[in-house]
């Protein structure tokens, strides 16, 4: 099977590679090598004559993104756009992943894949967008809603919280913001199960449960064996950032479930994650 993977060198896009090399042949996408901003990308995707297109790429700095929203949408909008191009030219199908940021986040409640968005920030604006791209130009597409994505090796929650625990005596962590954190492997499994299905639409995909950041980072400390460090819960409105992050951003995976496709608690894949640290230390 001949398969696109967009951000090939990321969190999830390597996770996906690893799943996909054996019996498939690939092309990743990522920069330098090849820019989805840049038009050109739509002949070199086309060119392959792909089956399918994975498409986790984005800029996924959040702050970044309200700091500089014209670089969001080109590399969100503009980007998937051109990707989605590509798939209509061959006729390939197209699984986007989107966020759990393009909801407000105004409610206790999970958000189910039918809800109707509404992003209060300029990252979750323009991954929305790329949401409307897929499905304006598309008919066989996935899209995969997911949430504070962690891998070994990737920028994420889970490494700062370790190494600002390194660098500091103490830590303020906020407790007041909600969510599943998603384990790259687990997440590009249950994608990869997906797109065997052809049952095409909307789908949110979390490791099962849910916790607040403060939650998040006590359990963190503890796998890492560092308890000893001291962390006092605050509210966000005391935690300065340029970005407005959702604060129950929890999602509802009711249409992957209803075929299987679940994925496991999210302390058990946190665990995992500090064996494969621990293993390629």
């Amino acid at each position: 099977m001949r398969i696109v993977i967009t951000g090939h060198k990321g969190q999830l896009g390597s996770s996906l590679w690893k799943l996909l090399e054996e019996g498939n042949h690939l092309l990743g996408i990522d920069i330098p090598e090849h820019d989805i901003t840049d038009v050109g990308i739509i002949d070199t995707i086309a060119d392959f004559r792909p089956h399918i297109i994975l498409h986790p790429a984005a800029y996924t700095n959040v702050d970044g993104c309200e700091e500089n929203p014209e670089l969001a949408y080109r590399v969100n909008v503009l980007g998937t756009w051109h990707v989605a191009l590509a798939a209509q030219q061959v006729g390939a199908p197209m699984l986007y992943v989107s966020t759990n940021e393009v909801f407000p986040g105004d409610r206790e409640q999970p958000y189910f894949e039918w809800d109707e968005p509404g992003p209060i920030n300029a990252y979750a604006r323009s991954k929305l967008g790329g949401e409307r791209v897929v499905q304006t130009l598309l008919d066989r597409f996935y899209i995969v809603r997911t949430a504070w994505v962690f891998a070994p090796g990737g920028n994420n929650f889970v490494s700062k919280i370790v190494k600002a625990a390194e660098k500091y005596v103490a830590l303020r962590v906020v407790d007041d913001e909600f969510g599943s954190p998603t384990y790259a492997p687990d997440l590009a499994e249950a994608i990869v199960r997906l797109v065997r299905t052809d049952m095409y639409g909307i789908y949110h995909f979390t490791n099962s449960g849910v916790c607040s950041r403060y939650e998040y980072a006590l359990e963190i400390l503890k796998l890492a064996g560092m308890e000893n460090v001291p962390v006092t819960p605050i509210p966000s409105s005391e935690w300065k950032r340029l970005s407005t992050p959702p604060k129950h951003s929890i999602l509802a995976n009711v249409a992957g479930a209803s075929l299987g496709i679940t994925l496991r608690p999210w302390q058990e894949a946190l665990a995992d994650y500090f064996e494969k640290t621990k293993e390629g230390a």
